[in-house]
């Protein structure tokens, strides 16, 4: 219970945080913005950029799958704090299929969906095989994203995870939409996992390269 209460206490600290900070951000969007859409979509993005996303994707309802550990307990905390939805728990190496089962009722009840397709140990920027079949249940359109920022604190984590400091540059860049067909036989997922890698790297290149990062 105190533990609980703790989390929640500081899911709210860290929230009001990037709030703050991230409203001191120089903000640039290329490429077609999900968020200007009035239909609901499926986001997929690198895990080193879950700070932004967190900050750009806010109080929308979007609900994002979170790994059922200690680390996914804190993370919800701050997302529900940010204004996204519950978050479906469960991972590609635990829970996969709750989460799975979550990401499908949300999409169901009209909302859109995130995914860190990385993660939540990596290997870094090797996306994983659950964005293909979350395209797939749910039809909806998968958007890869790229975000990089300058300056910013970047931790020695697996994903090299960033937070940019106190009025960085931030560039979103939006790869076309794709979309998965509903009856995409088994043999076809790998070239889909593999396409939407490539396309959420590039579109991470091309927002790292107006950085000169």
């Amino acid at each position: 219970m105190i533990e609980r209460f703790a989390i929640r206490v500081a899911g709210w600290l860290v929230a009001l945080a990037l709030r703050a900070l991230g409203a001191t951000w120089r903000i640039e969007r290329h490429g077609d913005d999900p968020l200007e859409r009035d239909a609901p979509f499926l986001g997929t993005i690198w895990h080193a950029g879950l700070f932004c996303a967190a900050h750009r994707f806010r109080d929308r309802g979007i609900a994002i799958a979170v790994s059922q550990s200690r680390d996914g307990n804190r993370i919800d905390a701050v997302l529900m704090q940010l204004g996204f939805g519950a978050s479906p728990r469960g991972s590609s190496s635990r829970g996969g299929v709750a989460a799975l089962a979550g990401l499908i009722r949300t999409a169901r009840e009209g909302r859109s969906l995130g995914l860190l397709c990385d993660g939540p140990r990596g290997p870094a920027r090797i996306c994983k095989p659950g964005v293909v079949a979350t395209a797939r249940a749910t039809g909806l359109p998968i958007f890869p994203i790229g975000v990089a920022a300058r300056p910013a604190l970047r931790f020695r984590s697996w994903d090299r995870t960033f937070l940019p400091l106190p009025f960085a540059r931030v560039v979103w860049d939006y790869a076309p939409s794709l979309t998965i067909p509903r009856d995409l036989p088994r043999e076809e997922v790998e070239q889909w996992r593999e396409r939407i890698e490539r396309e959420i790297q590039a579109a991470q290149s091309r927002a790292e390269s107006r950085l000169h990062l």
